[in-house]
């Protein structure tokens, strides 16, 4: 047995240790775990307990002395695990680590990670908590570490890997329209922004590079994330279009819920004014989301369907029946109600499937019912054209469709993919008639490279506002929207996504010269879950 570090047993509860100067040795105290029985035969199912301590046990060990070789060839994909292991050392510079792995739960253990990170004679402590899970291997009947970046670091994804040297930009001391600093450990929601709006403008801000640890991204679009400064440099000041007001309402409105998102757009300007997620860290849902949208997507469907004449405004008369049939699916309205000699306005306000799905059969005749919602969404809205906000954001979705899918998409379904900063800028350009490109840099240079769409044409932007106010004051929105004053519009929507039991819940809406869109997963129905977010939010404009 090698001498230095050790593996205690204590409670059920075991202690790894890898000291002195970099990677210490090891002592195991308890059985022989790495005895060898030729004569055992493969095994089948989950590991039991043993199993999992002791490859958990092992794994960390091999891990924190640093021997990439013997903690990758305990994991069931050797070739990525390798790398990330062997980075901790050479690449991420940690010099020395302590692993205190906790209780397992079932094959799952949780662990916590001390380290020290040492660059060119300066240290700093390191620590964060992280899990792994222990599977049977499929080919060797061996309990082995399921294998995720994440192991090494929660922040880890496929790709990416922990690097410490000069950073690449200089920090930034970010501050709010009106000077306010916006420190993250105040408003957790916009550390993905910031490192954004940092590697976009931190040169450009006028600071200095410090020394940093970081999740280096492998896309292009996504920044790199600082984990820790080893030494600070100076920050440059850069001014957003974030109210810290309005931030501060939608970090406080998204915390009732597991997995929610908001963004807040002003539209006669296209500023973002905040963004909230939760959780806070990790991904950024708001922005980088792609989900079905629900019937909120049914505002864009209503300009479509004002663009090709099938009405010519909130008091045409459509049809509203309980269900309709398109290619031999059935689709109905909620409960399967029916508006009987409705308005648009009306069959818009109470959120009616059917009214828009009908649209299918008369755009099918002019041949262009599998891209109109596409153009339409294009043309006025901005949509699936490529935003400069000065982060990245995904930009919207709406694909072309045949037969079922073409009348799922009228309602917000199919293959349209949509977050809540694209529809917050929907319910942005239908208040303000027209489509303005969501930023979070006033002050730019590069305006000129800003997505453009045309106007809404007068008469449609005057309907569309007459919809979401109708949805506002007495439809499905109205009771979400009670407690905001002044001139206000909405829509509401719920999304079904793949096995989940209940929908996610959607929400976008305007009052004043403020927007804003939330989802909640798994919400439900929009006015219920989503609306009251979008509702704080307004209100503190």
């Amino acid at each position: 047995m090698r001498s230095g570090a050790k593996v205690a047993v204590v409670g059920g509860v075991f202690l790894v240790v890898a000291g002195g100067v970099a990677y210490g040795g090891y002592q195991f105290y308890g059985p022989d775990d790495d005895r060898t029985d030729l004569t055992v035969t493969k095994q089948t199912g989950p590991p039991g307990v043993e199993e999992v301590n002791r490859t958990t046990r092992k794994f960390l060990a091999a891990w924190a002395k640093g021997d990439a070789d013997t903690a990758a060839g305990l994991t069931d994909n050797a070739a990525e695990a390798r790398a990330l292991i062997s980075g901790f050392r050479t690449e991420a510079k940690v010099s020395a680590v302590e692993i205190v792995p906790g209780p397992a739960t079932n094959t799952t253990v949780p662990f916590t990670v001390k380290a020290t990170v040492t660059y060119e004679g300066r240290s700093k402590p390191f620590g964060y908590a992280s899990k792994l899970t222990v599977v049977r291997g499929v080919t060797s009947g061996r309990a082995l570490v399921n294998w995720q970046p994440a192991v090494v670091h929660p922040q880890l994804t496929k790709g990416a890997k922990l690097v410490t040297g000069p950073a690449a930009n200089p920090p930034i001391t970010a501050v709010d329209r009106e000077g306010r600093e916006l420190p993250k450990a105040r408003y957790p929601s916009l550390s993905a922004v910031l490192d954004g709006l940092r590697e976009r403008f931190g040169k450009a801000a006028g600071g200095t590079p410090g020394v940093e640890l970081v999740v280096e991204s492998p896309a292009e679009n996504v920044p790199d994330r600082t984990l820790l400064a080893l030494t600070e440099g100076k920050p440059g000041k850069l001014k957003t279009t974030i109210d810290a007001g309005v931030q501060a309402a939608a970090e406080k409105a998204v915390k009732g819920h597991a997995k929610a998102s908001v963004v807040a757009i002003q539209p006669s300007t296209g500023e973002i004014r905040a963004v909230a997620n939760t959780p806070a860290e990790g991904f950024n849902t708001a922005l980088m989301g792609a989900q079905a949208p629900g019937s909120t997507m049914k505002i864009v469907s209503a300009a479509m369907m004002l663009e090709h004449g099938l009405v010519t405004g909130p008091d045409s008369k459509v049809e509203c029946p309980k269900t309709v049939q398109w290619d031999g699916r059935t689709f109905e309205n909620l409960k399967q109600f029916t508006v009987p000699n409705a308005t648009f306005r009306q069959a818009f306000a109470r959120s009616c499937n059917t009214t828009f799905i009908k649209a299918i059969k008369p755009l099918t005749d002019k041949g262009v019912a599998g891209d109109a919602l596409g153009e339409t969404a294009r043309k006025y809205f901005g949509l699936g054209l490529d935003w400069k906000t000065g982060t990245s954001t995904h930009d919207g979705k709406v694909p072309q469709s045949t037969g079922t899918e073409t009348a799922a998409s009228y309602i917000g379904q199919g293959r349209i993919t949509m977050n809540a900063l694209n529809m917050a800028s929907v319910a942005a350009t239908v208040k303000n008639g027209g489509f303005k490109q969501p930023t979070f840099i006033a002050d730019r240079p590069d305006r000129s490279e800003f997505a453009t769409a045309e106007a809404l044409p007068p008469a449609m932007a005057n309907t569309l506002r007459s919809l979401m106010r109708a949805d506002a004051t007495g439809g499905s929105g109205q009771q979400a929207m009670a407690p905001v004053g002044g001139d206000k519009g909405s829509k509401t929507g719920s999304a079904e996504v793949g096995d989940q039991t209940k929908s996610n819940s959607w929400f976008t809406g305007f009052a004043g010269d403020l927007s804003a869109a939330a989802v909640v997963q798994e919400g439900g129905r929009g006015g219920v879950a989503a609306g009251p977010v979008v509702a704080s939010v307004l209100n503190a404009r």
